[in-house]
């Protein structure tokens, strides 16, 4: 078994210096020896086969049980020395067939009806409450940060973030916002309490809307929060928002989304969709993430969302990279995370901890190699609904920076 390892792994890893222990014992070398030495080693036989049936799926299962460990190095290292070799992936010929396999079913993984939406979502958000405030920040944005300097804390980051969105939304008091996948509410209520918009919610988290609505109360009722699929939302707004939840909708529903804001937005509307962007085309999940954290969800290609938004009757009038932003997010996350894992395990238990350390570790890794960015899209129905330049949005920022109410906004219920 061990030939076949180093065989399959001699086709993975071209690039880098990593040291690979077998469960026997036995020690190989892959890469071409160039950077810093890593290592891993295979605790079983067993855990071996595994690896090689699917490398994609079983190196986060098997470090999840145990069955691997780095001995060398950190865990971040290794996985970003496994990503920097991505494109050699379809070097063995068992793994052209695998990722041949994924690409064809991914629209069956991804069909996001009604009732699978929710449970999707359940899967990942409606867990024990007590688990997401061990690392977010107060506010609990589960989505890029907005760093306007590399000395920020995390929470002055995603305020920066809720800012730099309600600048380019160009919110007036006695604005009707909608707040699509409004998470525990903290995006919905700056845009209530900091801009004066009438904000309307909707999600799929049971957890999450208990807590929105709650806070919506304590803060004088200014925001309403429903548990309801955006599919199912009426009315008109004259701001549309939907900040980290594009990446549940799945392929197969693209057009649905934008179709549903250009019916929802008023004609001289403005809309904004925050979300993660893959940089090399079109593609697949990876199928330890589609398992175990985000079932459902898939990263699109700007390729795969700019066509639905142009057979929406919609017109993208400014569109964001946000570089690393999201990778210095997901390490304050994943640093915040490791501090108080103690108190993580006593919530769940050990295997728990190593799949949410993997899950942020693998995340981060993929950001800080730039093979995943977050976007912006500012959308309208028309041309001439924003100003003509973008000077308008640092201008904005400084009248919301100038007014914020810090600790109304970030005032979680009951507290």
């Amino acid at each position: 078994m061990t030939s076949m390892l180093q065989r399959l792994l001699d086709s993975l890893i071209r690039e880098g210096n990593l040291e690979v222990e077998t469960a026997s014992g036995a020690p190989f070398t892959v890469g071409d020896g160039d950077g810093p030495p890593l290592a891993i080693r295979f605790k079983t036989k067993a855990a071996e086969l595994r690896f090689l049936r699917d490398p994609e799926l079983e190196f986060g299962e098997l470090y999840m049980e145990g069955a691997i460990a780095i001995t060398r190095g950190q865990l971040l290292d290794v996985l970003q020395l496994g990503l920097r070799n991505i494109e050699t992936l379809e070097g063995s010929r068992w793994m052209h067939l695998l990722s041949r396999a994924r690409v064809l079913l991914r629209r069956m993984h991804q069909n996001n009806t009604l009732l699978r939406s929710k449970a999707n979502v359940a899967h990942h958000y409606d867990i024990d409450d007590r688990l997401y405030s061990l690392f977010l920040d107060a506010d609990r944005q589960y989505s890029c940060a907005y760093f306007e300097d590399a000395q920020d804390t995390l929470d002055e980051a995603q305020r920066a973030k809720k800012r730099h969105i309600a600048a380019k939304l160009l919110v007036e008091p006695g604005h009707s916002a909608l707040d699509i996948g409004c998470g525990w509410g903290g995006m919905g209520l700056y845009l209530a309490n900091q801009c004066g918009a009438r904000v309307t919610g909707v999600t799929l988290s049971s957890e999450q809307l208990s807590v929105a609505q709650a806070r919506a109360r304590d803060l004088g009722g200014k925001a309403e929060f429903r548990l309801q699929d955006y599919r199912d939302t009426r009315g008109r707004f004259d701001r549309i928002v939907s900040v980290g939840m594009f990446e549940h909708v799945g392929v197969g529903f693209f057009d649905d989304y934008f179709a549903k804001i250009a019916e929802l937005l008023a004609d001289d509307g403005v809309a904004l969709v925050h979300t993660i962007t893959r940089t090399d085309g079109p593609g697949v999940t990876n199928p330890w993430i589609t398992k175990h954290i985000f079932p459902g969800g898939y990263i699109p290609a700007l390729s795969e969302v700019l066509p639905s938004i142009e057979r929406a009757g919609l017109m993208a009038t400014d569109i964001e990279v946000l570089q690393l932003h999201y990778a210095e997010t997901l390490k304050a996350w994943r640093e915040r995370f490791m501090a108080r894992r103690v108190e993580a395990a006593a919530i769940y238990d050990e295997r728990f901890c190593r799949m949410w350390e993997f899950y942020l570790t693998a995340s981060e890794a993929c950001f800080r190699l730039g093979q995943h960015v977050n976007c912006q899209f500012q959308l309208t129905k028309r041309v001439g609904v924003v100003p003509m330049t973008r000077s308008y949005i640092a201008e904005r920022e400084r009248v919301l920076r100038s007014r914020e109410d810090t600790r109304a906004d970030l005032r979680m219920a009951g507290e």
